[in-house]
C-alpha cells in the first residue's frame, strides 16, 4: 500500500460519490482535493466554523453546516461563482441532508419545529411539522422517488410519504411504537423497516402504503434493538440488540433464520479463524553499529521499537470482556457496529462489552468465519465496496484487514498518526484515514482472486 502526505483538517472530512475529490473542512474554509493529484482545485470560504459537510450525489455540490450560526452554505464545483444560503431565521437549523436529486436541500430545524424542503432550482420550499429526529429519521428510496420522513404528534409516532418529484405528500399513517428510533427503506424499495427505543424490542415492517406486514419481538422486559442493517441485496435484515446477539430475518417471511451469540469464552468445535494482534520487536542488526559525531544529533530514527501481526489462537480461548456498571445509563453493551459485506455473504459485528473483538459471520454457512482480537478497542470497520475485504482502525498507527484468506497488519509510515476513523472511495481504489488533525490516504490494490497475505506485512 501506498500512502500520502498528511494534509490538515478540524473536522469531517471525505470522498466525493463519483471518487474524484476530497473535501475537508480547516476552520471556516473549505479544501477540495483531487483524489490523484491530491492538489486543491477549489476553496470555497464559509462564514463560521464547519461542522459537517455533505456531498451531493451527483458530486457537483457540497453543503456546509455551521452549528455556531446556525446556517447552511452550499457550494458548486462546476460554478465556483454561484453560492447558497439557507437560514431558518429563529427556528434554527439543527441539520441539512441532500436530496437524491441533488437539486434540493433538507433542513431540520432546532427543537424539531419543522423540516423544510429547500430547492435550488426556484427557490421554492415545502415544509413538514413535527420531524421526530435532527439526523436520523429520514430516508429516500433506492431510485431516489419518495420519501419517509417519521414524524411525532399528540404522542404517537407517524410516517410521511413524500414523492421527491414535487415534494407532495403521498401518505401519512401511524406506527406501533413508543418512541419511534430511525427507519430505512429497504433496497429493493417494497418495504420499509421501522424499530423502537432501546427500551422496548420492536421491529416493524410496514409496506409503503401503510400495512404492518410483520411484528418481531425477539424478547420482553430488557433493553431492545441497538442496531439494524439491510444487506445489499435486499433479501436479510440483521438486527443487533442489547443482549449481545446477532438475529437475522429473510424477507419472504420476515421470520429469523440466524442468530448469533457473542460469547466470550470460543469454545471447540469453532471452525473460525481466530486472529490476535500481538507485538513483534523490531530486529536491530547491530553488528555495524558506530559512535560517530552524527550519532548525537541524528533524530532520524523510527519511533517505537515495535510492529505487530497477527498471531493465529488456538480455542478455546477467553476474549476480553468488560462489565457495564449497573448504576449509569446506556451501558456498553450489545451490538453497536454492524455492517454488511459487498456481496451480502458476510457481517460483521462488534459487541461493544467486548470492544477488541470483531466477530465476521459467514451467512453461507450460518457461522462464524473469523474474530479478530486487538489491543485497542475497534474504533471504525468498513467493507471494500468493490469486494470482500475489510478494513478496520483501533486508533493506533496500524491498519488492520481481513478477505476470506486471511487477516494482515498494515503499518502506516506518517510519523505520529492515529487513525481514529476511515472510508472508502465508491470504486474502492483508496482509503481515506483520518487523525484527530490531519487525514491522509492509502492507494489500495486490488485483491487478487486468490492471494496468501503474510499476517506482518
Amino acid at each position: 500500500m501506498e500512502f500520502t502526505e498528511a494534509y490538515k483538517h478540524t473536522g469531517p472530512c471525505c470522498f466525493s460519490p463519483n471518487a474524484r475529490y476530497i473535501a475537508a473542512a480547516v476552520d471556516y474554509r473549505l479544501v477540495i482535493r483531487d483524489t490523484l493529484s491530491f492538489k486543491v482545485v477549489q476553496l470555497f470560504s464559509c462564514l463560521d466554523k464547519i461542522s459537517y459537510i455533505e456531498w451531493a450525489l451527483d458530486s457537483e455540490y457540497i453543503l456546509c453546516g455551521l452549528h455556531k450560526r446556525p446556517m447552511i452554505q452550499a457550494w458548486s464545483l462546476t460554478q465556483p461563482e454561484w453560492t447558497c444560503k439557507i437560514d431558518e431565521g429563529p427556528a434554527g437549523i439543527a441539520y441539512a441532508r441532500w436530496s437524491p436529486d441533488s437539486r434540493h436541500i433538507l433542513t431540520t430545524s432546532e427543537f424539531q419545529l419543522r423540516l423544510t424542503v429547500w430547492s435550488l432550482v426556484n427557490t421554492a420550499c415545502v415544509h413538514v411539522q413535527w420531524p421526530k429526529h435532527a439526523s436520523k429519521g429520514v430516508s429516500f428510496t433506492k431510485d431516489g422517488k419518495f420519501a419517509a420522513i417519521c414524524t411525532r404528534r399528540d404522542c404517537k409516532d407517524y410516517i410521511h410519504l413524500l414523492s421527491c418529484h414535487n415534494w407532495e405528500i403521498m401518505g401519512v399513517f401511524a406506527v406501533d411504537t413508543l418512541d419511534m428510533t430511525d427507519i430505512q427503506w429497504s433496497p429493493d424499495d417494497s418495504a420499509i423497516v421501522i424499530w423502537d427505543s432501546s427500551l422496548e424490542y420492536k421491529v416493524l415492517i410496514y409496506s409503503p402504503d401503510g400495512r404492518c406486514l410483520f411484528k418481531y419481538q425477539a424478547y420482553e422486559s430488557g433493553l431492545g434493538v441497538k442496531s439494524v442493517s439491510w444487506s445489499p441485496c435486499g433479501q436479510f435484515l440483521a438486527v443487533g440488540s442489547y443482549d449481545q446477539m446477532l438475529r437475522v430475518l429473510n424477507h419472504l417471511t420476515w421470520k429469523t433464520f440466524a442468530e448469533f451469540m457473542h460469547l466470550s469464552t470460543v469454545r471447540a468445535p469453532c471452525s473460525a479463524a481466530v486472529f490476535k494482534e500481538v507485538d513483534e520487536p523490531l530486529q536491530l542488526d547491530m553488528s555495524e553499529l558506530c559512535l560517530d559525531d552524527d550519532f548525537m544529533g541524528g533524530s532520524d530514527a523510527p519511533e517505537g521499537h515495535f510492529k505487530v501481526r497477527y498471531e493465529v489462537m488456538e480455542v478455546p480461548i477467553t476474549l476480553p470482556f468488560q462489565k457495564p456498571p449497573v448504576d449509569k445509563p446506556n451501558p456498553k453493551q450489545g451490538i453497536g457496529l454492524l455492517s454488511w459485506s459487498n456481496d451480502s455473504q458476510y457481517i460483521c459485528t462488534r459487541n461493544d462489552s467486548m470492544p477488541t473483538a470483531l466477530w465476521i459471520w459467514d451467512i453461507r454457512h450460518l457461522e462464524v468465519a473469523a474474530i479478530l482480537v486487538q489491543k485497542d478497542p475497534i474504533r471504525a470497520a468498513a467493507w471494500d465496496p468493490i469486494c470482500t475485504r475489510l478494513v478496520l482502525c483501533t486508533g493506533s498507527s496500524h491498519l488492520y484487514m481481513w478477505t476470506p484468506s486471511g487477516a494482515y497488519c498494515v503499518n502506516n509510515p506518517l510519523p505520529q498518526f492515529s487513525i481514529t476513523d476511515l472510508k472508502w472511495n465508491s470504486d474502492g481504489s483508496c482509503l481515506l484515514l483520518k487523525d484527530k488533525e490531519s487525514f491522509c490516504c492509502a492507494a489500495v490494490p486490488l485483491l487478487p482472486e486468490s492471494s496468501d497475505y503474510s499476517s506482518d506485512e
